[in-house]
């Protein structure tokens, strides 16, 4: 491999930790949104409790939504052009990310990785290099997470409700106050378990396509080789979400429907139950499509109209537009490299 080829891998690598930081900061609202809605923690401590828990996730989980996310595009080791389908993958999911968080947009930096992979990859080599069965798979969990949720939600919130149907407001609200604590402690694992393998799939696919790991490369804390990977990817996440994102947060936990200690217990723990059967089955899902189903779910156990969804339906077309708008950004940016290195 030739100095400019390592220091672009390095730099690539580099990117990608920074997009997993900007992951953990976009999505930090999805973990600490709804106890910071119910005042059982204040934001600055909220944020900490849950990249504590993104970065212990790491022992929790094996490494199945990376492999899933290494293998979106057929990568050909001996095409050195691969490494820049990975670098402006990353590219056009980060620009993606920083818009939407300007515009205080709760949309999915999972799906923008993917659309950004997948558009990059589509602008070296067509449609042909994308292996779409991984990516459909990403795509059918675009509206089944979100149901998944809010089916969860809106059952877990009525058990709740028969179980404590004779005890008081107060006692109620009391009590799950402290089991709050726990259901976004589980929240957050599910979310650094699922989302931090997502950026560890990404520095695999772009080791194989530098030549550094074979292809089919597993990752693992038992391989020192692989382990370093896991690391850096988990404490990038913790940093990011430790940083936090209020402004999403404002729309997560407080503009969608008001949410009680109880609400905020139900709507983690259906979030958590979801995240962990999809990073089980080896599916990377958006922490944000799930934990605002669920916070729907518990809203429709009251009434409809608590629900405002005119903010719901404004989300619902940011994921919409996500994987494809991610996917140009990064087309663009593969193309932008292209006139400066035609030899690809």
């Amino acid at each position: 491999m030739s100095p400019l080829l390592l220091a672009i891998v390095i730099g690539t690598v580099a990117v990608a930790l920074i997009f997993d930081m900007i992951n953990g900061f976009h999505d930090s609202a999805n973990s600490i949104a709804t106890v910071v809605s119910t005042r059982v923690l204040s934001p600055r401590i909220a944020v900490f409790w849950a990249a504590f828990f993104n970065f212990i996730a790491m022992f929790f989980f094996k490494a199945g939504v990376a492999d899933t996310i290494a293998k979106i595009v057929i990568i050909n080791p001996a095409d050195r052009a691969y490494i820049y389908v990975v670098l402006t993958g990353l590219l056009g999911a980060i620009i993606w990310d920083l818009l939407t968080w300007w515009w205080g947009l709760p949309t999915s930096s999972s799906h923008a990785l993917i659309g950004g992979v997948v558009g990059a990859g589509i602008a070296h080599g067509g449609r042909d290099v994308v292996h779409w069965k991984s990516v459909w798979l990403t795509v059918e969990f675009i509206p089944t997470a979100p149901i998944i949720g809010l089916i969860c939600g809106f059952f877990i919130m009525l058990g709740v409700f028969w179980l404590f149907r004779r005890y008081r407001p107060t006692t109620v609200d009391r009590i799950f106050r402290k089991l709050q604590l726990v259901s976004a402690a589980l929240y957050s694992l599910g979310h650094g378990g699922n989302d931090a393998q997502k950026t560890m799939g990404i520095i695999a696919a772009l080791f194989v396509a530098a030549g550094i790991f074979k292809p089919g490369t597993e990752l693992s804390l038992k391989d020192w080789h692989t382990a370093w990977i896991i690391l850096a990817c988990h404490a990038a996440m913790a940093i990011g979400t430790a940083l936090g994102g209020w402004r999403i947060v404002k729309t997560m936990g407080m503009k969608i429907t008001k949410l009680r200690p109880v609400g905020g217990f139900c709507a983690e723990t259906a979030g958590a139950f979801t995240l962990f059967v999809a990073t089980y089955m080896k599916i990377p899902v958006s922490t944000t499509h799930t934990i605002t189903g669920a916070i729907i779910g518990v809203g429709a156990t009251t009434k409809l109209s608590g629900i405002k969804w005119g903010v719901a339906q404004r989300i619902v077309w940011a994921w919409v537009v996500t994987i494809p708008f991610s996917a140009l950004i990064a087309a663009l940016c593969f193309w932008a490299i292209q006139l400066f290195h035609p030899s690809f």
